[in-house]
């Protein structure tokens, strides 16, 4: 049976003409039912330029946020099969057609693009700072979680629709930790995960602070940590969660601003 699969490119600033051909080459080699553009915070000119591709566009007048942005996309899809990539095609197309391929299959839930794994292409690195700070994040990670990846911050992912019904309530990160978000939670609901090498080349004028980032996805991981150790009924983080008052999740603040509309 044929299975629907519609993407979804969070972008912020993005370089219009390199967005431009990654679309054209998503769909050429993907041949997705949908290719929807959750653009945040950009002018007039961006817009407009956006708006003539072949996809679907949602503007937001302010930054969301990456896992903002992508929830609200997911949210909009009816496909079978849900992706995501980062709008600076730092994974191409190729790539992310292998990200894509077991859960076509069938063999995984969850499909993580991985740019740390033993098998994977490095083009062009990141700078040295940006690379040791990454490589450090994935190892604490490791440590800290259920789910054992080389890499969990690579910008193409694949999961059923069904995955995503699961996780979707759980998701509280708005930013960059919603990857590491994502794992955590889906497999603490059991999802079967695959780990998938990537060619992956790194592109420049991110709008990413290094060290700003990395400490924003260092509170995540503990924070994604503990909402997988509440979906796992760990007692411990069950009386944790008794004493603080936590956010409401994504699902929550797209519906409060959607009313605010």
């Amino acid at each position: 049976m044929t299975r629907t699969v519609g993407v979804v490119i969070p972008a912020y600033r993005p370089n219009v003409a390199l967005l431009s051909d990654y679309v054209r080459a998503l769909q050429a080699r993907l041949d997705p039912d949908l290719v929807r553009i959750e653009l945040d915070a950009a002018g007039p000119e961006t817009v407009e330029a956006v708006s003539q591709l072949p996809v679907e566009v949602n503007v937001a007048a302010a930054r969301r946020g990456k896992g903002t942005a992508i929830t609200a996309g997911f949210e909009a899809l009816d496909t079978d099969v849900l992706v995501f990539v980062d709008a600076d095609g730092s994974t191409p197309a190729e790539s992310v057609a292998d990200v894509l391929a077991p859960v076509l299959d069938g063999d995984a839930d969850l499909s993580v693009g991985s740019r740390r794994h033993p098998d994977a292409t490095i083009a062009s690195h990141q700078t040295f700072a940006r690379r040791r700070l990454g490589d450090g994040f994935a190892w604490l990670a490791r440590q800290l979680l259920d789910a054992k990846l080389y890499d969990y911050q690579c910008g193409a992912k694949a999961m059923t629709r069904e995955t995503w019904q699961s996780v979707r309530g759980h998701l509280y990160e708005p930013g960059f930790a919603w990857d590491i978000e994502l794992v955590a939670v889906a497999a603490a609901l059991g999802a079967r995960l695959a780990e998938v090498p990537v060619v992956w080349e790194d592109q420049p004028g991110s709008t990413v602070s290094p060290v700003r980032t990395s400490l924003r996805l260092a509170r995540g991981l503990l924070t994604s940590r503990h909402r997988a150790k509440l979906l796992a009924d760990d007692s411990l983080h069950h009386l944790l969660e008794a004493k603080r008052d936590g956010p409401p999740s994504l699902l929550d603040r797209l519906a409060a601003e959607a009313r605010d509309e």
